[in-house]
This record gives structure tokens, sequence and C-alpha cells, in this order.
């Protein structure tokens, strides 16, 4: 069997590159071979809004949106400093406005997720991957691939046949065929090693139901590690268990044993599963993230979880799956073309995945350290402070997580996809992180190049690769793109915050009506701002003979929980009582 591209595995990461080389050239012949035969159950269901953009762009969110899935608008936990509950919003204030469904993708869907049976939606992708002009051959393996040096010359499939391809793919999750084979080494940047253990749920009872079909999962800390709950449909549930592999082992319980205790002794679970069943469909799995070394060879590509793993508590996942398979899909039709370095183009992708799954395992370390639920645990968080540094006060936890820059690889001013205005807010929930923003206490700005190189990156964007421009400095990235390149320009020719502030207020209006121009320059003029003073491209000093522009770090996408059903409120607040005496 020959083909332009062969891909090893029929998940998310395998349907969503498949599916992208189709669409953007039909002419390519691609295949993609899955051992298994869907519908199969796989966990990582809780998804970002991030997701949505590439489910829409792919020509599937409208199939997604019709299997009727939970609509996730954000997460309820018991996390950080407190027993109380509070929840993190992906829409601002947590409302959801009613409306039918299936519903299209616009206005308030653009910032929601979905809340996915795997074994459901990952069948929907592979069937649409199919649907474009993919070849997709279930219930066949790879149980061989041949290689020359840093070569694959093909694959070798369990029913007997071989396969050359011009590129092949590694699209095999925590397998790793194609990383295995070619004796790709990987790194455990992290002291965090869980294990995962999970189970399906019929009848158990949402904690809320928000608009038509709302909801938020929840997150709860149990005094070893938290419990997961999230709504799959209107009966069927995923519950999980994720601890410390050190402390399954010390228990001397059985995964099944540590599972049922924990349901049981976390009330608000045990009050929702009251009246659920269990389809005994335990599974377990060793949790801890990792990352190859390196993601590409001279025809071949690592994508989604084969590449590299961050824990699950930010319910990055699937985030990162779908995006470097997209990405991956742009280089190698961009390899087609033949426009740009192919060096360049495959240590692009590779820096993008490498910073993107490093950015959330470091995030993910500082989630756990900053958790003082974790009464059992405290040995455990302080050696995930000490690796890295810190010692959690804010300015020493502040000065960690900008070790990675402020400013990352997809544009986002933040880390591990949240923004500098909501990683300043957690200050409230977790320990460490009380930060003021710099926009509030200075009014004179200058640019700081000092010592910067000038380069060009790669933005992996409709089908393909543009070039733009970027400084970096000490792992930090300035890019002149968008909102950056507009506060670059500005500063540039100003310094002072009254210049600023006029020629912010003329570029407006010479936008004036263009929505879009509003919310992704104007909007995020002071998180960027913010983004650039952190990351040193910015140097901010007062003149107390001026003004100064009053800033909040405060975000409405968290906030304190307050339960809908009387009988949760009930329950919480004994809880809180008993705690407190």
């Amino acid at each position: 069997m020959n083909c332009d591209v062969a891909v090893i595995g029929g998940g998310p990461a395998g349907s969503t590159i498949g599916t992208y080389l189709k669409l953007c050239d039909p002419s390519l012949n691609v295949h993609i071979f899955e051992r298994e035969v869907f519908p199969r159950d796989h966990v990582g269901e809780s998804q970002l809004p991030i997701i949505s953009y590439y489910l829409d762009e792919m020509g599937v969110w409208e199939k997604v949106e019709a299997a009727g899935f939970p609509i996730k608008i954000g997460a309820t936990y018991k996390w950080g400093k407190t027993k109380e509950l509070w929840d993190f919003d992906f829409i601002s204030g947590g409302k959801l406005v009613d409306e039918p469904r299936p519903a299209k993708f616009e206005g308030q869907r653009r910032f929601t997720a979905f809340q996915v049976d795997r074994a459901v939606y990952d069948k929907i992708l592979l069937d649409h991957a199919g649907e474009t002009g993919c070849q997709v051959h279930e219930g066949v393996g790879v149980s061989k691939i041949l290689s020359e040096g840093d070569a694959i010359t093909g694959i070798a499939l369990d029913n007997g046949e071989d396969v050359k391809a011009k590129y092949y793919i590694d699209a095999s999750g925590h397998y790793g065929i194609v990383r295995r084979a070619m004796n790709v080494e990987v790194e455990y940047p992290t002291n965090l090693q869980n294990i995962a253990v999970w189970d399906y749920w019929e009848n158990a009872e949402w904690a809320e139901s928000i608009g038509v079909g709302g909801t938020r999962v929840q997150v709860m800390s149990v005094g070893y590690g938290w419990i997961w709950f999230i709504p799959l449909g209107e009966t069927r549930t995923s519950i999980g268990l994720i601890m410390p592999v050190e402390y399954y082992k010390a228990s001397g319980k059985k995964p099944e044993e540590l599972y049922v205790e924990a349901l049981e002794c976390e009330s608000r679970i045990s009050h929702l599963t009251r009246n659920a069943t269990r389809e005994r469909k335990l599974a377990s799995t060793k949790d801890w993230s990792f990352l190859a070394t390196k993601l590409y060879g001279e025809n071949w590509f690592l994508v989604g979880e084969s590449a590299g793993f961050a824990d699950p508590i930010l319910a990055a996942g699937l985030s990162i799956t779908h995006g470097a398979a997209r990405e991956a899909a742009f280089t190698i039709l961009e390899l087609e073309k033949g426009r740009f370095d192919p060096v360049w183009l495959k240590k692009e992708y590779q820096k993008l995945q490498v910073n993107r799954v490093r950015n959330h395992i470091r995030f993910a370390d500082y989630w756990y350290s900053a958790n003082e639920q974790f009464t059992d645990l405290k040995d455990h968080t302080r050696k995930i402070a000490e690796m890295n540094g810190l010692d959690l006060s804010p300015d020493k936890a502040w000065q960690w997580l900008a070790q990675g820059g402020f400013i990352d690889d997809d544009h986002v001013a933040g880390t591990a996809t949240l923004s500098l205005s909501a990683i300043g807010g957690l200050g409230k929930y977790m320990t460490p992180m009380d930060v003021e923003h710099p926009l509030g206490q200075n009014n004179v700005f200058r640019l700081n190049l000092e010592g910067a190189e000038l380069v060009k990156r790669a933005k992996f964007e409709r089908g393909g690769v543009r070039e733009y421009s970027a400084y970096i400095r000490d792992n930090m990235m300035l890019p002149l793109e968008g909102v950056y390149e507009m506060l670059f320009n500005i500063l540039d020719k100003f310094s002072e915050l009254e210049d600023i502030l006029k020629e912010l207020t003329r570029i407006e209006n010479e936008h004036k009506g263009d929505q879009f121009f509003k919310t992704w320059y104007i909007n995020r003029v002071p998180v960027a701002f913010w983004a650039m003073i952190e990351g040193g491209w910015v140097q901010a000093t007062c003149d107390p003979s001026k003004r100064v522009l009053p800033a909040s770090t405060n975000t409405s996408v968290m906030h304190w929980h307050t339960d809908t059903k009387q009988e949760l409120a009930e329950l919480r607040k004994r809880e809180l009582g008993q705690f407190e005496q």
C-alpha cells in the first residue's frame, strides 16, 4: 500500500490531522490506521473553548453540537486555601442565555466548550475524516516501524500488509509507536507522578443546570488527591480520582478500593451519585507529565500525547492534541508547497508544541503546590516548590511562572490557557498570588529591546504557515503581531501615559464600528500591556507629578460558587460549619 501520509491512530489527533490535510489539499492520499473499532470509551472528556474553533474550522462543529453533549461554561473547584467552593467560567458572570439546541457556532457559543463522551466524540471525528476523503482502516494496528537512520521506510500492519508513505504521523497517544521505534527519549520536567482511576456512572445528578444544556464540571480536592465529575450527557457521567503514585503504593489497597472510598468520603460527589449506578468499567493509568525530546524526523512527526502530556488538572489535553494535529498538518502542507526552509518549518512546529506542553506542566505544578487542601501531601507539594525554586510568596511565584514567558507562542498574554488577569485573580482562592497590575502604579513606559534578537516565527493559519517577526530574549518573546505590534508602534513614539492614551483613542476612532478590531485589539490592550511590562519589554516608572491610571487584576470569570440546588447548599453549609469548629 502506498500513500502520501500514513497516520497511526484514529483518535482526535489522527482524525484532526487527516481532516485538515484533505480539506486543504484534496489531492493528498491520506490513510488512517486505528487498531480498535470505534466506538470505544476513552478518558479525557473535559474541553476548553479553543477546541470549538478547531471543530468549526474542520467543518465538524455542527455534528458535535448535534450529539447533544453538555455545554461546559467552566468548572467548580474545591481547591486552594479555603474549603469554600469557587467557580472559573469561560463566560463573564457564568451566565448562559437560553437558546434551543442544536445551536450555531456564534455569539455565546464561541466562548463555551463541550463535555464529551469520547466513545461518541471520537467516532464523529473519525467518520468525518473519512467523509473528507481520508482512507480509514479500523481494527488495523501497526506491528512494526521500518527505518533507516532518521527516516521511516515503511510500516508493517498486523493484517500482514506493508505501507509506504511520504510522511508518517504518530498519533498513537501514550503508546508512542513511532517515538519508541525511533528511540526518542522523554523527559519528566516535574515531580508530579499521579495515577488516574475512573469509571462511568448512569443517572448521577448534575450539580447545576445552566441555560439549555449548560453546566460546570466539578473538581473536588481531597486530602491526598482530587476527584473529577464530568457529565457527558443527560444520564452518563465520568467520575475519576487522581492521586500520587506514592500514596497508592503506600496504601496497600487496590485502585477500586481507593476509588470507592474517595467518592464516599467526598460529600458533594457522594450526594450527586446517591441514586446513580456504576457501569463497572473501572480503568486506571499512570498519569504523569512528560515531554519527548524530539518531535520530528526526516519524514515523521509526533502529534498529541505521543509527543507529551500535561497533568489533567487544567483540562488541556484535547486542546493540545487538536492544536498539534492542526499545526502538523499545516507544516506538511507547507513542506509540499516548498515555500519555506524545511528545517525551519519543523523546528517551529516543535518549538510551539514543546513550549505549550512545558507551560502547562509548569502551571500544573503551581496549581498543586498552592493547594492547602492536600493535608496529606505537605511533603509532596514542598518538593514541587523546591524543585522549581518556588517558596509560594507572591513575588517568587510570579517570577517562577514568568520564566516561560508571559506572552506565549499562541500569543496569549498569560500561561497555560489563563490570561494574566485571571492568574492575578487567583490570589483570592489560592495562596500565593496577590499581584498588582503595573498599569495602576506607573505612568511612564519605555520600550526595552536591549539584548533582544529579531527573528522570524511561524504562524499556523489558513491551511499553511505565515512568517511574522518577533523579538526573543531570555526565553521571552515579543511578537510583532496584533495588539502587541500596535502597542509596540505606539511606545516607539510615545512614553508618557497621557500621550499613549490619546494615541489609543485616535486608533480606536479610526476603527469605529469594527467589532473585530475592538475585541482583538482595543479590549486586549490592558492585559497585553501588562504582559509586555512583566516580560521586560517595557520599563515602567512613575512620575509623581502626573496621574496614574487605575487598574485591577479582578476578573469576572472567577467568583465564589453559589449552589442553585437547596440540598447542595445545605450540605455545603453543614460541611463548612464542621470545618470551622
